[in-house]
């Protein structure tokens, strides 16, 4: 397997390709941020349910895409932060995706949060990515 120096944007690229393939499942190595990413896309309504799947040498996080209709519940996904250039915003400067219809997932003191959930609990951090 190849080094990655973006772990979390290769999540996202995999979520976003499954979708566009239609799989019904698909496996990235796991990582807890990953979990974290997959808790938040699960409570939105993005993904059916995701697992950790400790059989193998490496544990493996196991994610079922969400269709509705026969159609993607996600419809796309931007990642913003990146190795090179980081993006940070505070509570009030937290983007709304598609007049409310998305999410931001926030990296915070507090964990990765949502941009709901980050607003709830008043704090900032490095903004992700968002999704719609």
């Amino acid at each position: 397997m190849a080094v990655l120096s973006d772990p979390i944007s290769d999540f996202l690229t995999r979520l976003k390709n499954a979708y566009r393939a239609e799989n019904e499942s698909f496996t990235a190595p796991f990582s807890k941020a990953k979990a974290e990413i997959a808790r938040i896309l699960k409570k939105e309504g993005y993904i059916w349910n995701y697992e950790v799947d400790d059989s193998g040498q490496w544990p493996e996080l196991k994610v079922s895409p969400r269709y509705v209709d026969g159609k993607p519940a996600l419809t796309d996904l931007k990642k913003v932060s990146k190795p090179g250039r980081r993006s940070y915003v505070g509570v009030g400067e937290i983007p709304r995706v598609r007049s409310g219809l998305g999410i931001s997932i926030l990296s915070t003191s507090k964990g990765i949060l949502s941009s709901r959930e980050a607003k709830d609990q008043n704090v900032g951090g490095e903004l992700l990515a968002q999704i719609w």
